[in-house]
């Protein structure tokens, strides 16, 4: 890389700085990613033979069918949420465990692309003295990767109604599932126990330093970089 200089690691820690301005770059932030989230679920349900959030208007790239109010209040304070579920009837599906699976998967996994291509683009217009270390610019692309990472990663837990419990689900026997199934009701308590124990931190937190290490790996065999 030219004009990085810097080790992997202190930039990856730079990507954490935060203040007033960034959080409120988490606005636009906010829409695109949780855009993008729900039209990956949306658009891979119609895959699988399921027209449901289709024909209830959620498979578009319009932000506000797609928000929640407190998951969207959740990723400008915290940096992680979740938004409005689409619509989703898995009995539908040509293949119900299959399409359960990757339907749960398609939402983290856009949020792993688009915050993959986040930093490269941040890493090109660095690269070429386009953005600096400062200003708006630089904070956007830095909210834009590290909320597509986390997002991703906490929708990956497999905690009801999270998309890891659906990918979990997906592999189960039917034993197994009756069993995983009546811990639902105690989802929504096992998750504020994790937050306020500091437990989801300290999972989420290291994972989102693996990937964009990982990330950076991937960019830097790029020619060019």
């Amino acid at each position: 890389m030219k004009k990085i200089k810097a080790t992997g690691r202190r930039r990856i820690d730079i990507l954490f700085n935060q203040d007033l301005v960034t959080i409120a770059l988490r606005i636009p932030v906010l829409l695109i990613v949780i855009t993008v989230h729900e039209f990956a679920h949306a658009r891979m349900a119609f895959h699988f033979g399921d027209a449901t959030a289709e024909r209830q208007g959620r498979m578009n790239l319009n932000p506000i069918h797609h928000l929640d109010p407190i998951g969207s209040l959740m990723i400008l304070l915290v940096g992680f949420g979740w938004a409005k579920p689409v619509p989703i009837n898995p009995y539908n599906f040509n293949n119900y465990r299959r399409g359960l699976r990757w339907v749960s998967f398609a939402g983290p996994l856009s949020n792993f692309i688009l915050g993959f291509f986040s930093l490269l683009i941040f890493t090109v217009l660095i690269n070429n003295g386009i953005i600096d270390f400062t200003g708006l610019p630089f904070r956007f692309f830095q909210q834009l990767v590290i909320i597509n990472v986390y997002l991703a990663l906490f929708n990956l837990l497999p905690i009801p109604p999270l998309d890891g419990s659906k990918i979990l689900m997906s592999f189960l026997s039917d034993a197994h599932l009756g069993l995983y199934q009546q811990i639902e009701r105690y989802a929504p308590l096992i998750l504020i126990g994790l937050i306020i124990t500091g437990v989801l931190w300290a999972v989420i937190g290291p994972a989102a330093s693996l990937v964009l290490a990982f990330y950076q790996l991937i960019i830097g065999l790029l020619p060019g970089f």
